[in-house]
């Protein structure tokens, strides 16, 4: 994915919830609230994990740019800028190894 492409997205985010327009979906997400992302979170995680099971790529895809989207909005609504996760990627991936440690983790998930 271009870096870019995500910044661009957030960016117009982060502008709706500074500039409300009529109409936006992003808006109407921003004045229902945290519950309301969360919801949508949470459904279009699901819809992910329905899509992985199936054979449609191309419908898996818009599933997980339908998650992002809506990690971005949440993001905005708890000012978590985008670099801070960025930041918080490149130090797991300059963490290689440590296979027994990710294998404690998901028994614990």
């Amino acid at each position: 994915m271009d870096k870019n492409v995500l910044e661009g997205l957030f960016q117009v985010i982060k502008e709706r919830q500074e500039s409300p327009q009529a109409g936006s979906y992003t808006c109407y997400l921003f004045e229902q609230g945290i519950d309301k992302i969360l919801k949508k979170c949470g459904e279009e995680c699901s819809e992910v994990i329905i899509a992985a099971k199936g054979e449609d790529q191309e419908a898996l895809i818009g599933e997980i740019c339908d998650l992002t989207y809506h990690i971005l909005v949440l993001m905005a609504q708890r000012d978590i800028e985008l670099e801070e996760v960025m930041a918080v990627l490149e130090q797991r991936r300059q963490k290689l190894g440590n296979l027994k440690e990710f294998k404690r983790v998901d028994k614990l998930t």
